[in-house]
């Protein structure tokens, strides 16, 4: 039988008239009047409302960030990009694909020509309609042989992208991308206005819900509603203060002492103390996110593959998910791609912790010195400790590994991929090839493990490229089958731990019953989506 909470549930969601309600509610031993304000107070609190000032602590967060989507890095960055930009699609709170700037879209039948018609009567925050022009500027700040931009290969196989309409971009693929307009929300493609030529990102003008004030690297950032918004169901706060808190417990007292409405990445140590607070509730979300601790195959010790292999087999896993996320997550098999995801290879063994035969290959490698892990809480919330667990396993099989205890501010771009092993952590993508495209085929600019050359590097890219434009679904499950079992094996990557997104909320705050898990913060588009109960 259904409980008073399921009722409030199907209320909400319009499920169940006023009269329906109260008469299932009496079965349930309530009185009238009481279900009857019930289902007010159930129903006034899922209609947005527009008002008043949010305010955010963010566990990301570096001086080295800026207003370039092309070098964000990080959980800061994107959630700004978000707020005062919009992208040509977005993953919505279902996970599915859907419009944002563009307004219609075909494909050739072989997905190597893709039509955009774009949305009539955006404007960027300077006034400035949305146009075609304003789109390739934007797409063409990430490709070029002088971009340095993030995202540089996953746009390495456009051909050419040009203005068809007034209204209209056509973009040719030099091979066929089922997946590309997946690739077209990614943060980094925020579309920005075209001065000169170029995407004119220096201004801080987007077409987003929000207007920047104030944008303070590594700090925080602040900003107010745009009037002129073309989502009239979004954007409902007047104002948001997006506060960098790397420090965990800085970051849970703000929102305890209700500094704060929302912070992202709860330690899970301390879930249980903040869900006891009576201002508090925890959202939990399961998604793509892992961590990871990448091995650089182009330093020594790590271009042996018996001493990587040795690596992955010291590592004990479950001891991992258990201590550092306390069950909120699960054990990863050495690649990126979530068992949540359609194309996961549950048919692969699961790499397990074995001392002996790790021992066996690090004998086989020949080193017997010392390997550095640097590591910080910027990483992750407990990469500390997780790197001092890594030490404990890893010394059983014969492996002296040093805990490096790195600076938070300029982690990501002092240490993450610059040193030859550290921690890290990778939000995931929705599609495996865009996660393959951002982070491990050849020409990536954040292949951090530097995995780019040799036979089974080889393979890897040759199979990404053959199932990005293979239509079949099982010939392309087969090889992303493959692809998974070959960095398992070969790969650079030591992926122990896919975890859960965990956020403590205010009571005050509303939002949909289901809340996005492709990234933190309800897709980072919390400030878009969410409202004042």
């Amino acid at each position: 039988m259904a409980d008073i909470k399921d009722l409030e549930k199907a209320a909400r969601e319009g499920k169940l008239d006023r009269r329906e309600f109260i008469k299932r509610a009496g079965a349930l031993g309530l009185a009238a009047p009481f279900a009857a304000t019930l289902l007010s107070q159930s129903v006034h609190a899922a209609m947005p409302k527009r008002g008043g000032k949010f305010v955010q602590g963010t566990g990301h967060g570096s001086t080295t960030d800026n207003l370039d989507p092309a070098t964000n890095e990080n959980g800061f960055s994107q959630n700004v990009v978000f707020t005062y930009a919009n992208h040509l699609f977005e993953v919505d709170n279902t996970g599915q694909l859907i419009p944002e700037l563009v307004e219609t879209f075909e494909a050739s039948s072989d997905a190597t020509t893709w039509v955009f018609k774009l949305r009539k009567g955006v404007e960027f925050h300077n006034g400035k309609s949305l146009t075609p022009e304003d789109v390739l500027a934007s797409l063409n700040h990430h490709r070029g042989e002088d971009s340095q931009s993030a995202v540089k290969a996953l746009v390495s196989s456009v051909e050419s992208i040009k203005k068809t309409g007034s209204h209209e971009v056509t973009i040719k693929l030099n091979a066929g991308n089922a997946d590309f307009p997946f690739l077209m929300s990614d943060y980094h493609f925020a579309i920005l206005p075209e001065f000169n030529g170029a995407m004119d990102w220096q201004t801080g003008f987007g077409t987003g819900g929000y207007i920047i004030e104030k944008f303070e690297p590594g700090v925080r950032a602040t900003f107010k509603r745009n009037p002129n918004y073309f989502k009239s169901d979004r954007a409902h706060f007047d104002e948001v203060e997006t506060i960098s808190l790397i420090d965990t417990t800085a970051r849970q007292n703000a929102v305890m002492n209700q500094e704060v409405h929302a912070i992202n990445r709860v330690d899970p140590k301390t879930v249980h103390l903040l869900s006891r607070n009576p201002s508090l509730k925890i959202l939990e979300t399961t998604g793509t996110l892992h961590y990871t601790f990448p091995m650089r195959v182009d330093a020594p010790p790590f271009d042996n593959y018996d001493l990587r292999m040795a690596v992955k087999l010291s590592v004990d896993r479950e001891q991992l998910v258990k201590k550092i996320l306390l069950g909120h997550g699960a054990v990863g098999n050495d690649h990126p791609i979530s068992s949540s995801q359609p194309f996961h290879n549950g048919e692969m063994a699961q790499r397990m912790y074995d001392p002996d035969k790790a021992k066996h290959h690090l004998k086989k490698s020949g080193f017997d010195g010392t390997l550095d892990l640097g590591t910080s809480e910027a990483a992750f919330s407990g990469a500390v400790d997780a790197a001092l667990l890594i030490k404990d396993s890893a010394a059983k099989a014969g492996l002296n590994v040093n805990v490096v205890r790195e600076p938070k501010d300029g982690y990501w771009s002092n240490v993450w991929n610059k040193k030859p092993w550290c921690a890290c952590y990778w939000g995931g993508r929705p599609t495996v090839d865009w996660m393959y495209s951002s982070a491990y085929v050849n020409d990536s600019e954040w292949n951090d493990t530097n995995w780019r050359t040799g036979d089974a590097a080889d393979r890897f890219n040759e199979l990404v490229i053959a199932a990005r434009s293979e239509l079949d679904n099982e010939k392309r499950r087969a090889m992303y089958y493959e692809t998974q079992q070959i960095l398992n094996d070969d790969g650079g990557a030591l992926v122990p731990m896919f975890a859960n997104y965990i956020h403590a909320v205010s009571k005050k705050i509303g939002h949909d019953e289901q809340v996005a898990g492709n990234w933190e913060f309800d897709g980072n588009k919390n400030v878009e989506r969410w409202w004042f109960a």
